[in-house]
């Protein structure tokens, strides 16, 4: 296959300055997109500004003749991701990337985590992410092409314990990628999910010594090809780690139909229920939602009938 390259390409890279970020903006840079290296410089907890990170990476990207400009607003405020996503129209005249990767590290129990902790990392998971897809999905949409990334992580899918905001974070980002898949499919825009894992910063604190390599730059392909135009896929999950690439999705049991349900019912089939058996898959795209509607209403009326 030819070098999928990024010639004429604007990308923004939220928290770019360091870790996985900082890999996906080299990557994209060499193969030939304009990026905005997005990063305010903020510690681990969210603490502090430092313009140094986002333009080491710029200052990387121009030795290498690459074009790229650095950008520290910070993603948790609307007027900030506005001005992200504005810094890349004023600069390289388009946005055709985005990938949103910024994120802070706030652990606690669910016993003891103050609200405070809990809001400041949707702050910049959830809600940062829709501050710079919002702005940044109306521009895709009026060019007629888009391709949106946002870091997800297995935690928004299965939990760990110790970090609820960020588990909550991330499984909300899902929900994100999804309605910008499902709305921006009549205008070429794609969204998708990465669910990577890397030894970054947010590692700190923990034993990785028995880990497999896990370094940023085994992630940014995949993340690369998300973000390219050859891109084929749209309101989907990739996991990258470690080497390995696989697509993480949600699953339905077939489930059991009755026109009337008790607890005592429930118990007694709840076997039945869960039986993994069959499973139904309803993709995001075309109507995820609207197929998994019919299958319940074509399962009651069939039943029904019996």
């Amino acid at each position: 296959m030819p070098e999928l390259t990024f010639n004429n390409r604007v990308a923004v890279i939220t928290g770019a300055g360091r870790g996985l970020g900082r890999a996906y903006a080299l990557l994209l840079a060499a193969r030939g997109a304009k990026v905005v290296v997005n990063d305010p410089g903020v510690s681990m907890a969210g603490d502090g500004i430092d313009a140094g990170p986002a333009q080491q990476v710029v200052d990387e990207i121009v030795a290498l003749g690459g074009h790229a400009i650095a950008n520290t607003d910070s993603v948790a405020t609307e007027e900030g991701g506005k001005g992200i996503i504005n810094c890349a129209v004023d600069n390289f005249g388009a946005i055709d990337i985005l990938i949103h990767n910024a994120g802070i590290v706030k652990r606690g129990g669910l016993h003891e985590l103050s609200y405070a902790d809990f809001e400041s990392v949707l702050d910049v998971h959830l809600r940062g992410g829709f501050n710079v897809v919002r702005p940044a999905f109306e521009r895709m949409r009026n060019a007629n092409y888009g391709r949106i990334i946002l870091t997800g992580s297995i935690n928004g899918l299965y939990g760990n314990a110790g970090v609820v905001n960020y588990s909550v974070a991330k499984a909300g980002l899902i929900g994100l990628s999804n309605v910008a898949a499902l709305e921006g499919a009549e205008h070429n825009i794609k969204s998708n999910i990465i669910l990577p894992g890397a030894v970054t910063r947010m590692a700190d604190g923990l034993d990785t010594s028995q880990y497999p390599p896990m370094e940023p730059d085994m992630v940014a392909p995949t993340v690369g090809y998300l973000a390219h135009e050859q891109c084929s896929v749209s309101g989907e999950m990739y996991i990258s780690m470690a080497g390995r690439v696989a697509r993480a999705y949600a699953a339905e049991t077939v489930g059991i139909y009755q026109p009337d349900w008790s607890i005592e019912s429930i118990a007694e089939n709840i076997h039945g229920i869960r039986d993994e058996t069959h499973s139904k898959v309803f993709p995001v795209l075309p109507a995820g939602h609207i197929d998994h509607l019919k299958y319940c209403f074509t399962m009651a009326t069939q039943e029904s009938k019996k």
